[in-house]
Formats: C-alpha cells, sequence, structure tokens
C-alpha cells in the first residue's frame, strides 16, 4: 500500500494557513501546521487591539479544514539531510515535503539606547498585548511617541490619536514612503485632524523611560513609544545551514523552492525568490501561500511547478476608525499618483480585513477557489522593503 506525503507547513500565517488548506486539493497528502500559537492572529489588526478597538485572533478551528493537524510548538531547527524538524518542546516531525512560512516580526534595534528597555513593539500578538495594558495604566493625556512613517506606525498613531491621546509620529524619512505625493497629502490631513504631530526626516536616537531623544536634539516627552520602524524574520533558515538574504529570508528560485533543497519551498514575509523579495504584507502573503503550495503539489505529481506570477493593486491604510487611504498602485507594487481618502476608505480598509479570513476559510470549504492578480512585474534589482535586524 502506498504511503501518504507529508507536508508540514511551519507558521500559521497569512501564507502558511492557506497553504495548508490548498494542499487539500490532492488525496493522500497528510498535512500538519505547526505554529507557536494556538490562535492564528490577525496582524493587520493588531493596532487595533493596543487601542480596545478591535480583536486580533481567530480560532484555528473555523479557519483550518478538515484533517489538518495542528501542533503549537515552535521550531528549533530543520534537518533537511533527514527530512526531520526538531522542535522547542524536543518533539521532532518528519515530512517529505516542508512549507517555510515563518512570517516576520517587528525589529527594535540593539543600536539605539534604551529602545530594547522602553521601547514597545507592536508587530506581534505578545508585544501588542504587552502594549495595551501598558497604555491601559496610563491617563489619556500621556504623551505617546510612535516611532516609524511606515504604514504600521501610520495606523498605530492614528488609533491612538482617535482615542484622544497625544501621539506623536517620528519619521526617519518622509511620512508614508511608498505612498504617492497624493496618498501622502490624504494621509497627513488626517492624521492633523486627529492631532498627531508628524515629525518629519529626523530619527530617534535614544529612548528613556519618559521621552524620546531625536536626531535634530529635541526630546519628546513620552511615556509609551511605540517602535515601528522596520521588520525582521527569525533566523530559523539560517540556523538550519539554509542560504538566506541579508534579512534572513530564505532564498527561493521562481518557483519560491529552496535553492538549497527541492523538498523545501517558502512562502510570505520570510521567502526571497531569486534574491528578490515581495513587501512584506498581507497582500503578498496570500498568493504566495497558493502558489506555495501549488509547486508542492505539482512536484508530488510529478510535474514542473509554475513560476511566481503576482501583482498589486495598491495599499489601503486605516487612520482610526472613520479614516482611512487607498493607494493605488501599479501591478509591480510602485505607487501611482491616485489616492482615496476619507470614511469610503474606512469601509473598504474594513472589507478586506474580514475578506481576508473569509478567504482563507473558503479555501478550507473548498481547496483551490482561492484567486489572486496575476500579470505583475518585478523589480530587476533586488528591492529595499524597511528591513531592520537588529
Amino acid at each position: 500500500m502506498t504511503e501518504n506525503t507529508r507536508v508540514v507547513v511551519i507558521g500559521g500565517g497569512y501564507a502558511g494557513t492557506l497553504a495548508a488548506n490548498r494542499l487539500r486539493q490532492r488525496t493522500g497528502v497528510d498535512i500538519t501546521l505547526v505554529n507557536p500559537r494556538p490562535v492564528f492572529v490577525e496582524r493587520i489588526r493588531l493596532h487595533q487591539l493596543v487601542a480596545d478597538t478591535g480583536a486580533a485572533t481567530a480560532d484555528y478551528g473555523t479557519l483550518l479544514g478538515e484533517g489538518i493537524q495542528l501542533v503549537v510548538d515552535a521550531v528549533e531547527r530543520i534537518d533537511a539531510a533527514a527530512r526531520r524538524l526538531v522542535l522547542t518542546s524536543g518533539a521532532v516531525l518528519d515530512y517529505d515535503y516542508l512549507i517555510y512560512a515563518v512570517g516576520s516580526t517587528g525589529a527594535v534595534p540593539r543600536s539605539v539606547p534604551g529602545a530594547a528597555e522602553f521601547a514597545h513593539g507592536i508587530c506581534d500578538l505578545e508585544s501588542a498585548q504587552r502594549l495595551h495594558y501598558a497604555l491601559a495604566d496610563l491617563p489619556l493625556g500621556a504623551p505617546v511617541t510612535v516611532v516609524g512613517g511606515g504604514l504600521t506606525g501610520i495606523e498605530t498613531a492614528s488609533e491612538l490619536a482617535e482615542q484622544g491621546r497625544p501621539v506623536t509620529l517620528v519619521c526617519g524619512g518622509p511620512l508614508g514612503a511608498s505612498l504617492s505625493n497624493r496618498g501622502r497629502r490624504s494621509v497627513r490631513k488626517q492624521l492633523r485632524a486627529r492631532g498627531v504631530v508628524v515629525a518629519e526626516f529626523v530619527t530617534a536616537t535614544e529612548v528613556r523611560w519618559d521621552s524620546v531623544v531625536l536626531s535634530d536634539g529635541a526630546v519628546l516627552p513620552s511615556m509609551a513609544t511605540v517602535w515601528t520602524a522596520g521588520f525582521a524574520v527569525p533566523d530559523l533558515a539560517a540556523r538550519s545551514g539554509l542560504r538566506t538574504d541579508e534579512a534572513g529570508r530564505l532564498l527561493t528560485d521562481e518557483t519560491l523552492t529552496c535553492i538549497d533543497d527541492d523538498r523545501i519551498v517558502a512562502a510570505g514575509d520570510a521567502a526571497a525568490p531569486s534574491g528578490r523579495p515581495l513587501r512584506m504584507s498581507c497582500q503578498a502573503a496570500g498568493p504566495l501561500g497558493a502558489q506555495a503550495a501549488n509547486t508542492v503539489l505539482a512536484r508530488i505529481a510529478g510535474q514542473d511547478p509554475a513560476p511566481l506570477d503576482q501583482a498589486f493593486v495598491g495599499q489601503c491604510i486605516s487612520i482610526g476608525r472613520s479614516g482611512g487611504t487607498l493607494q493605488f498602485a501599479h501591478t509591480d507594487d510602485t505607487p501611482l499618483n491616485l489616492a482615496l481618502g476619507g470614511r469610503v476608505t474606512a469601509a473598504i480598509k474594513e472589507r478586506i480585513c474580514r475578506g481576508t479570513l473569509w478567504a482563507i476559510r473558503r479555501e478550507a470549504a473548498k481547496p483551490g477557489s482561492y484567486f489572486w492578480l496575476k500579470g505583475g512585474q518585478r523589480p530587476a534589482q533586488p528591492a529595499d522593503r524597511q528591513v531592520a535586524v537588529p
């Protein structure tokens, strides 16, 4: 009797969960999802969890298709030669194929004095929960500083300011560097309406328990400092002897197959196809998860997997609960000078957040149903994705 093919997915985020569901298109595949938490984390809602304006977790029981085994544990090491995972608990998992979807997390730099001790992250569930509790202990009038003028920083600053908190947003470069001039104007106008003070082209050089020192010499009072400037990926691939890019993403070919081992396929933020990673985002993670599953299924069937084919449409940013900016983009993810802002955009963003989980649940109910926009051109050179490794 032919044994089933064992496929293990490391990481239960947007990419990993969708990939696990999509693998169910083929019978005779045993699917295991390894994740360090027993719940799915909606990273695109973590700023809402911090501000107590929404939840940011979902039950895997509502997201995973029948027959997928969930193992709540972390992976300590990948033994590619033996096709085996060593888990933090000491258990081991054997696999025939592996999908590497470990995602990314926030990066608080050790090079900035006081940042590790006094700054709060927001890009993982535990950090967001700690920040939520810290803010709950502060009076509403206590000053808050958000470091990082990217999309996460904008959403966090606006969510807190809409509650009536005094917030300063510190941007190392221009506000919303990935936006067009029109998109930036939309965001700036809405932040101003909520009382957010935007400090552009300055960096935080020191974080203290009650203040932040800026590169221009200014000292900002800050009873809570939130660090959103940059992302990092787990070092599992490098720790396991697999080749990565400078940021630690697993190097793959255009089919998302690891260049060191064709039994390992990568998806999501931790994948670097041909050394040219896509923007770290939920918008990229879902399609990458689907394509990673397609690659594994093709290899099981003895077929040549298809190369990566993915396009972008833009970026949708929430500005509190009542506003937002929709930045339209070329299919290669470069911004068009076209943006929509205001209450209508807030409703669009909420539909996107809900639709993301709806798509994962639909894939669980009907494997192979997930679709994405194709035909995008990828940059010729490795792009700067604002990744910081502490």
